[in-house]
């Protein structure tokens, strides 16, 4: 017996039982995410011996394994199993071998691991290799020529370590049970048995029947994170279409049509044309122009055009503003004709704004009132220069 050989084999058993101890503390089966319950396996199977052990060729080999999933494509199994062989009779001088002489039973412990190929609840292949300490008990019964005569029985025993490898098939039959077919080859490092005999390779074919111990795990149902919502771009916004981002809209959810400021808060539109002002009974007839609206101006007419350019300026920074261009007179003269020079006064306006950008779908009119609704006293020079005058009403 090889005494190193024996501890090196017992240290890796013991140091596989307390990894899959460890294993089993810090892992269960409803955390894991499959079945890693522990099992027994009770094994039955045949023994196809080395011919160089002098024995019977096959037997009958019973076995069982206590093991468990550690990942789900890796097991381990802690086993042992037991064979009796009877060894071949004494070979006679005339050629003729004698019936069997004695028997040599091995018992042997082990650890082996398996790696899994395919899903949980399929067919699954796997490979397999084990290491194991194998104790031999083998004894010769050799009879003397004269009966009277007996030769005691050779009796060797001691333990050898030995190693295999091997490929099976597993199906799981219900949640708690699964069936095992395996072949394995063995090798039995045994120098004590036979002289001049250092080892022997057995093959193994084994069937086994998996029995889970304690209840199913719970399925694991993978738990997914939602991604952050994706945070839209306000800048890129206009939820109530008033023209103003979202970014900047102070006020959002403002009725359709309302006028808004840049802050998107309603605004109140004024177009003031208070300057604006015509000299007395201008436009004439057929004078409306507006390439000539300074000549129906009142002086200084420069600054009447300067504040209706400041209107055309603020209607194109509120393109949604719309406007109704309403001209008046001072109460000199009738008021038939009156309300005709309103009209020119209305649409020379109405035709100046045109022409420099504002669309006519903004522009309401031209409308004229005559001499009505004054704004200064008719009795005095001054109010009535301020009467002669045209509005841009904005329409809110």
């Amino acid at each position: 017996m090889k005494h190193k050989g024996l501890y090196f084999v017992i240290a890796l058993a013991l140091g596989a039982f307390g990894a899959a101890h460890a294993q089993d503390a810090s892992d269960t089966s409803s955390s894991a995410g499959y079945d890693s319950r522990w099992y027994v396996a009770p094994t039955i199977g045949g023994y196809y011996n080395d011919s160089k052990r002098n024995t019977d060729s096959t037997n009958v080999f019973g076995g069982i394994g206590f093991g468990r999933l550690l990942t789900p494509n890796f097991g381990i199994d802690i086993f042992a199993d037991r064979v009796s062989r009877t060894r071949d009779g004494v070979l006679a001088p005339n050629g003729i071998r004698g019936p069997g002489q004695g028997q040599w039973p091995s018992t042997t412990l082990g650890v082996s691991a398996r790696y899994y190929f395919g899903a949980p609840d399929s067919f699954r292949f796997f490979v397999s290799g084990g290491v194991m300490a194998s104790y031999h008990n083998a004894n010769d019964r050799q009879n003397s020529v004269s009966p009277y005569f007996p030769i005691p029985p050779k009796t060797s025993s001691g333990v050898s370590p030995a190693a295999q490898v091997g490929l099976g098939l597993q199906k799981s039959i219900t949640e708690n049970v699964d069936l095992r077919v395996e072949a394995d080859y063995r090798y039995d490092w045994d120098g004590d048995t036979q002289p001049n005999r250092s080892g022997y390779g057995d093959y193994l074919l084994g069937f086994s029947v998996l029995a889970k111990l304690g209840s199913a795990p719970t399925p694991v149902t993978p738990t997914t994170t939602a991604p952050p919502p994706v945070t839209p771009d306000c800048s890129k916004m206009d939820s109530d279409g008033d023209g103003v981002n979202d970014c900047d809209d102070k006020c959002p959810n403002t009725p359709a049509g309302t006028i808004v400021g840049p802050d998107g808060c309603p605004k109140n539109i004024v177009i003031d044309l208070k300057g604006v002002n015509f000299k007395f009974d201008y436009p004439k007839k057929g004078h409306v122009d507006a390439s000539e609206i300074s000549k129906a101006l009142a002086e200084p007419s420069a600054e009447s055009i300067s504040i209706l350019d400041q209107a055309i300026d603020t209607l194109q920074r509120y393109p949604q503003v719309h406007v109704t261009v309403a001209g008046y007179t001072d109460s000199v003269g009738k008021p038939a004709y009156n309300q005709g020079l309103s009209e020119r006064r209305a649409k020379i306006v109405y035709d100046y704004l045109t022409s420099h950008g504002i669309d006519a779908s903004r522009l309401q009119g031209p409308i004229g009132h005559g001499e009505n609704d004054p704004v200064a006293d008719n009795k005095t020079a001054d109010g009535r220069a301020r009467n002669r005058r045209t509005e841009l009403q904005v329409q809110q």
